[in-house]
């Protein structure tokens, strides 16, 4: 094995996850291949994300659910993006947000601002309802990011009010996971937080957004279809196998 097979091919532990309940299509059933790598690369992280595996954390993964293909892997093309009349909107209600980027971290500002935005879904949208705990927050978000893994914080009036976990890749910008506080919904954090990545991924001459997974009639991911130009990746292909990105949706 060569010295680039190495970095993509880094010491793991591989397994999947049981079958459970389905987040996103009522009475679907969903199972996990898992990839628990430890010291991931810019490298490694870069070839999995581009073939449509998401990160948490150390473990890497993307479904292998029997009979059901529904998750949709898209990137955005940040030189062709062009933003909506209600995203500039949003922009604009931000221009007072203070950003701050960084190495993942945590607090107990972190951990309260989770648990708010968590409870105020299960509410709203019917989330299941579980404070995160300090330990599963150092798992899920500060643990395995490497010199990739970065945090993007805003503030307003000297307050924590969003906290966006990101991925910098070879090729353009991975979206982990987003929360805020729901006293500020107004200023539309969910949109501004994803104009925001664009405007880094221009910064540090990226070419991509990757947004993750998309399915078809899920309000969750209601939003992603409103940034184009986008692609969908064909599959889940191996690390051998070049990913063929498609057309938008």
């Amino acid at each position: 094995m060569n010295k680039s097979q190495d970095l993509l091919n880094p010491d793991s532990k591989d397994f999947c996850m049981l079958d459970y309940e389905c987040a996103y299509i009522p009475e679907n059933k969903v199972r996990m291949n898992y990839k628990y790598v430890p010291n991931a690369t810019t490298a490694f992280n870069s070839a999995v994300i581009h073939r449509g595996w998401r990160r948490f954390g150390c473990y890497y993964f993307h479904p292998i659910c029997e009979g059901c293909s529904e998750c949709k892997s898209l990137r955005i093309n940040v030189n062709e993006f062009t933003a909506t009349k209600s995203q500039k909107k949003a922009k604009n209600r931000n221009k007072d947000t203070k950003i701050i980027i960084q190495k993942p971290t945590i607090s107990g500002m972190h951990l309260d601002l989770y648990n708010k935005y968590h409870n105020f879904k299960s509410q709203k949208d019917g989330w299941r309802q579980k404070n995160i705990t300090s330990r599963e927050y150092m798992e899920n978000f500060v643990e395995g990011a490497g010199d990739f893994g970065k945090e993007v914080l805003y503030i307003k009036d000297q307050k924590l009010i969003g906290v966006d976990l990101i991925d910098v890749l070879e090729d353009g910008i991975s979206s982990i996971y987003f929360y805020y506080d729901p006293d500020f919904s107004r200023f539309s954090l969910g949109t501004y937080s994803l104009l925001y990545q664009v405007e880094l991924a221009k910064i540090l001459d990226l070419e991509w957004v990757y947004l993750g997974y998309w399915v078809e009639g899920c309000q969750a991911f209601a939003y992603k279809p409103n940034f184009k130009p986008q692609e969908i990746l064909h599959g889940f292909p191996d690390i051998d196998i070049t990913p063929v990105w498609g057309d938008n949706l």
